[in-house]
């Protein structure tokens, strides 16, 4: 007798499951149906669809006063993590680099360099033998320089104006100028008004950035 009363239970149990499953799915099936019946059916405003057509075929970047006149892919190569360095291939058409050689050898003179506590242009006679000059974006008629720097500071974001003057410099065979750091060591070279933080190496055909 005491098993089969276990036995009832269960099947009283299972009934009950199964009857409350079946009713909460039919409600589910139509209790929203009957209370929203009246409500009103929300279609798309034809003016909206075109909108987002009109969308899709636009350029994700249009012009604007923060926007750009097309994307521009700026390929690199990681060359160093410590110390940072990355390699830009093709920074800079032939055409901006010839005009940049242009306006540069008319000016180029022998190379200056800064003298550290102590030291004179006759003891450091030989270590700097390259000739240059100092290039300024606004003293370019043409534009070039000014797209440089902009392609500079998009990469680097950094703005166009933290940027200092080009510095172009002229090797010929035999002219070198001796490893030396970028940046000027206050007690080595005195008070200094700026510090140097990260340098562009652009050559014909690449860029250099290093940080």
């Amino acid at each position: 007798m005491k098993g089969k009363w276990k036995s009832s239970n269960r099947k009283i149990g299972l009934s009950t499951v199964l009857l409350l499953c079946s009713l909460a799915f039919l409600s589910g099936l139509f209790v929203p149906t009957f209370f929203f019946q009246d409500a009103p059916i929300i279609r798309p405003n034809p003016r909206m669809l075109e909108v987002v057509r009109e969308k899709e075929y636009r350029d994700p970047m249009p012009n604007g006063v923060t926007g750009e006149s097309s994307i521009e892919s700026i390929p690199f190569q990681v060359l160093s993590w410590k110390p940072r360095a990355y390699y830009f291939p093709n920074f800079a058409t032939m055409e901006q680099c010839e005009r940049v050689i242009e306006m540069a050898k008319v000016h180029l003179k022998p190379s200056g360099l800064a003298l550290r506590k102590g030291e004179t242009e006759e003891s450091t006679k030989g270590t700097r033998t390259s000739s240059g000059t100092f290039l300024s974006a606004s003293d370019d008629e043409t534009g070039t320089l000014d797209l440089i720097e902009k392609k500079i500071a998009k990469v680097t974001s950094i703005p166009q104006n933290n940027g200092e003057a080009f510095n172009v410099l002229r090797y010929e065979i035999g002219q070198k100028y001796d490893s030396h750091y970028d940046a000027f060591n206050p007690s080595e070279y005195g008070p200094q008004s700026s510090q140097r933080v990260w340098s562009y190496r652009l050559h014909r055909f690449c860029c250099i950035y290093l940080m």
